[in-house]
């Protein structure tokens, strides 16, 4: 997972659905694995991270949490080093 930047979630999750929406308006390209359609993959993400809710975001491999972690870097301008435009 080293350098990569993904992020478990589901499709209807409200939190994902505003974590892509911040990732995507900060031009980030990230890997979205939908637990909902894999349901095994919710068991690596929850050996990985020892949590069980969604989203679970890492950025350059480094995990920083959930949504609300996301927002944090968001509001403090630590996202605009993972941007891609």
């Amino acid at each position: 997972m080293a350098g990569k930047t993904l992020m478990y979630s589901t499709a209807y999750c409200p939190y994902c659905v505003r974590a892509r929406m911040l990732l995507d308006g900060k031009n980030i390209r990230y890997e979205d694995i939908r637990v909902d359609e894999q349901p095994e993959l919710r068991v690596k993400m929850q050996e990985l991270t020892g949590r069980t809710s969604v989203p679970q975001i890492w950025l350059a491999g480094k995990h920083i949490g959930g949504f609300n972690e996301l927002r944090i870097l968001a509001g403090n301008d630590g996202l605009d080093e993972f941007s891609n435009a």
